[in-house]
């Protein structure tokens, strides 16, 4: 066999090479630049209300940087490496219409767009955009969809501080921040810049040390906060005006003064409400179950698919402070689809953590379903729990597991906490019960139960639990759990990015679209494949007597 003649001379970029050769039909890159560009492009629009039309020098062009994030959440990418990619990498170029040669940007024009979009409250443009053309697609559906929603614990960027740190690290940016804008000073100044700027604590020091060290840091914030209360001071902005809010804040929460004799003392810690970390202040503390971490939680809801369509796709992604609640989740779902113009879903299938009484009166007079499991009460060792009583709260009786009908109902208005509860008795019906032991505990002379007034809610939900109807529903709700995987996972949504609730929201957003950019692609690429062998298929049967296949 004769070789043919080799030359080391080619020329790369001189080549002429068609792109069916390099990306065939069902190539992802190749989708990307048929269906996931075009839907960039359609963004233009709010993209280009960012910025300044005729005023300061020409800006890159936003679909292109829009592009960029996008496939640089897709492959999990930091920024630098990113731009490498679109330097280099020949299936980016192509997906998003970037010539060989073409000169790139720097990696910081990243950073800027995050943070025009972050500013101009647009951060779920892209999320929005997908969602649009996944309607289009006929693979989303803005009314009577069925959805699931459940919540998983974010880290935040930042490090585990001791006491005694946080409060050192406040002030060492407060006086930063002083020196920077030009803030005027205090006969103290000198003193305070050597002790918290430019020196650091020996952690190797005894606990006492520490202990007198962290007093004396209560001692200085308090002279620092009263001088700064009545100082002449810039009012321009800047960092400083934050940061003395925050030094007050950390100030209040860590420490009391005593009124009699006027000393600081260091406040023991409670139920760790307080700033974690001066870096990142909305990024909480929270102790869920066996977790516990100091960031956000991001709430994800995603369609139902229906037999034989695989995933479905995200519809909202919410982020909160780590302290956040999951009920109050719900709601900022709901609002967050509403925003967007999609209806309430027809079904919301849920865990234990969010349905309430309140909540599942909402949605059947809203007319949706909210389907969860509702928490056990609470009963006294031994005795009988509320949800063995058969309430009605609309006729003021109640019937006992005995099956005697309560004698009293009383109504209690709880102004406080905006709630209102009925108490119910059975008095002397409890004489001679031959469940008294199993009913009524010692301290009680006959039982009583108080519940709220949407109890009822309550109790029809626990008796459709035990119905094999409602175990079938819930089946489905295990796929959700898959979805948070795959963000975690695949994206990196376990730990924020950035800092600040507002660039987590940002985080999420991006990290949502690309999932659902990526199950787009892949049904895409799916339906190519089958496609592909049906016609292998029928081009493989034998032929008939006519010719035909």
């Amino acid at each position: 066999m004769s070789l043919p003649e080799f030359d080391c001379q080619i020329e790369l970029f001189g080549l002429q090479v068609r792109k069916d050769d390099l990306f065939e039909a069902g190539d992802r890159y190749r989708i990307f630049a048929e269906k996931v560009y075009p839907v960039l492009v359609s963004a233009r629009e709010r993209l280009a209300a960012l910025y300044c039309a005729d005023n300061g020098r020409p800006a890159i062009e936003p679909v292109v940087v829009l592009g960029v994030s996008l496939l640089q959440f897709m492959e999990r990418l930091p920024d630098r490496q990113a731009l490498e990619h679109l330097k280099y990498h020949v299936g980016w170029k192509y997906a998003l219409g970037h010539e060989l040669g073409e000169a790139t940007f720097d990696p910081t024009v990243l950073v800027r767009f995050r943070q025009r979009l972050t500013k101009e409250g647009q951060e779920r443009v892209l999320f929005e955009e997908v969602l649009g053309a996944l309607e289009e697609a006929g693979l989303v559906a803005k009314q009577k969809s069925v959805q699931r929603l459940d919540s998983t614990h974010v880290l935040g960027l930042v490090s585990r501080m001791s006491h005694l740190d946080r409060l050192r690290e406040a002030l060492r940016l407060m006086l930063e921040s002083m020196n920077e804008e030009g803030w005027a000073r205090p006969l103290f100044w000198a003193m305070y810049w050597e002790r918290y700027v430019e020196n650091k604590i020996d952690y190797r020091a005894p606990s006492e040390v520490l202990k007198a060290k962290l007093v004396q840091m209560g001692e200085d914030l308090r002279r620092l906060l009263k001088w700064l209360s009545k100082a002449k001071r810039r009012k321009d902005g800047g960092k400083g005006i934050g940061r003395w809010a925050l030094l007050k804040k950390m100030f209040d929460e860590n420490f009391e003064v005593d009124a009699q004799h006027g000393n600081v003392g260091f406040r023991e810690p409670g139920r760790e409400s307080r700033v974690q970390n001066p870096h990142d202040p909305e990024a909480t503390f929270r102790a869920k179950q066996d977790k516990k971490w100091v960031g956000y939680v991001a709430q994800v809801a995603e369609t139902v698919p229906r037999k034989n369509e695989g995933t479905g796709f995200i519809m909202s992604i919410v982020s909160q402070t780590a302290r956040g609640s999951d009920e109050a989740g719900l709601e900022e779902t709901l609002n967050e689809q509403k925003a967007m113009g999609f209806e309430k879903p027809k079904e919301l299938i849920v865990d234990g953590a969010y349905p309430s009484a309140e909540k599942l009166a909402k949605a059947q007079s809203e007319h949706w379903r909210l389907t969860g499991p509702v928490i056990p009460p609470h009963a006294a060792k031994g005795c009988y729990g509320v949800d063995q009583f058969r309430v009605n709260v609309a006729k003021r009786q109640a019937r006992c597991p005995a099956g005697r009908v309560s004698t009293q109902c009383s109504r209690i208005e709880d102004r406080y906490n905006k709630m209102v509860e009925y108490r119910f008795e059975w008095s002397w019906k409890c004489q001679g019960c031959a469940l008294r032991q199993a009913c009524v505990s010692s301290k009680q002379a006959h039982r009583t139960i108080r519940v709220r007034d949407n109890f009822m809610f309550l109790q029809a939900r626990r008796a459709e639990m035990k119905t094999d109807r409602f175990k079938d529903r819930m089946r489905f709700r295990a796929g959700i759990e898959g979805t948070i995987s795959e963000l975690v996972r695949g994206y990196g949504l376990r730990r924020a990015r950035y800092r600040g609730l507002a660039k987590m929201r940002l985080q999420s957003y991006f990290t949502a679209a690309a999932c659902n950019v990526a199950r787009w692609i892949r049904r895409i690429h799916c339906c190519f494949n089958e496609t592909c062998a049906g016609i292998l298929e029928l081009l493989h049967k034998p032929a008939y007597a006519d010719g035909g296949l």
